[in-house]
């Protein structure tokens, strides 16, 4: 079972000297990185994308996906390998990791924090947890509610998302298994220690198909967390699930009127990883290398995500710390990776004959 959060949070310098030494013979070469777009896109693009790019002159193509390790299969098992570095969910790493899709990547290759921290006592356990990526952000799957659309009744727990007579209207859902069992057995009063053990079993399994029946007409369903904000400001759905930071990013740079509901998040990691069989690989390991220093994961609670390095929470912006994920770890669960590699395709296989019916 995935293992709790812990709590907390290199002379830069003389590190981004050498790595500008290091990558010199890389500066006529590019790399495919994959993530996630939206605000978080834009936050790489401006704290990790475009340093390396001007430190290395690295040519760096920046492609968005909609998660799942099905693109990623799909390339190892033809040979005809299209991404170097993809941007994934821990609650997929564990299967991908165990079915051959991502490379080793030796921990040896992280530099010491800003504050000359070796890497491994840097970040998070979390973040070093698996032998295929580097964990780079601490985020959670929340939903949040529009003051303008939500009427006098306000929503304030995840059993508030089902019920559609305490509040009417539609939801609007990412279409996969994750996240959504776990809520449906949240929001049909099981403890949260116990989910995944529930989760586990078929009545356990069967209880969470027949929680979300109880949504299923009012669901809108979605395949990118960049489609959420927008559902949520146009009306589309009254109550929204999300990552967190997509919902920051819309009030804090647009003013947008959102409420964050923090009870029943589901937080995990993303981490980096590379495709097993890139060309690239060694270059896509100094890529990753460079972007999880301490500076550039400082940068991502611009859209209020949490940095994996301890080093890193000096150069967050104070204002952010209230909107991070680990300010709200009690009110929340951490993401099963271990279970979802384990019953992932058979629930999906599940989730998908649900969606016929």
């Amino acid at each position: 079972m995935a293992r709790s959060l812990t709590t907390g949070f290199s002379a830069f310098a003389l590190s981004a000297a050498l790595a500008m030494t290091s990558f010199g013979a890389h500066a006529a070469e590019s790399l495919t990185v994959v993530s996630w777009g939206g605000a978080y896109g834009a936050a790489q693009k401006n704290h990790m994308i475009d340093p390396f790019q001007k430190d290395t002159g690295v040519k760096v193509l920046f492609e968005d996906y909609s998660g799942g390790v099905a693109e990623m299969k799909a390339q190892v098992e033809s040979g005809n390998i299209q991404w170097d570095v993809v941007d994934l969910e821990v609650i997929d790493l564990e299967r991908a990791c165990s079915e051959g899709l991502l490379e080793t990547i030796p921990h040896d290759i992280l530099p010491a924090g800003a504050d000359g921290t070796p890497a491994a006592d840097d970040f998070i356990p979390e973040a070093l947890a698996s032998e295929c990526a580097v964990g780079n952000i601490v985020w959670s799957v929340v939903f949040a509610y529009n003051e303008k659309t939500i009427g006098g009744t306000k929503a304030s727990s995840i059993g508030d998302f089902f019920d559609t007579q305490k509040i009417p209207g539609k939801r609007a859902m990412r279409k996969r298994p994750q996240v959504n069992m776990e809520w449906a057995l949240l929001a049909d009063g099981v403890a949260p220690a116990e989910v995944y053990e529930v989760l586990a079993t078929a009545e356990g399994q069967a209880r969470a198909f027949a929680k979300l029946d109880t949504l299923k007409n009012d669901i809108v369903w979605f395949d990118s967390w960049s489609q959420a904000p927008q559902l949520l400001n146009d009306g589309g759905a009254v109550l929204v699930q999300s990552a967190n930071g997509r919902f920051y990013d819309a009030i804090r740079q647009e003013g947008k009127p959102f409420v964050i509901v923090w009870d029943g998040h589901v937080y995990d990691l993303d981490a980096w990883a590379v495709l097993k069989g890139s060309p690239k690989k060694d270059l896509a390991f100094k890529f990753i290398a460079y972007v999880t220093e301490s500076k550039p994961l400082a940068g991502m609670s611009d859209v209020a995500y949490g940095p994996t390095r301890k080093s890193s929470a000096p150069m967050m912006d104070p204002a952010a710390a209230p909107h991070l994920p680990t300010a709200h770890l009690d009110k929340g669960i951490q993401a099963g990776s271990d279970f979802w590699a384990d019953y992932g395709e058979s629930l999906g296989e599940k989730f998908n004959e649900w969606l016929l019916k």
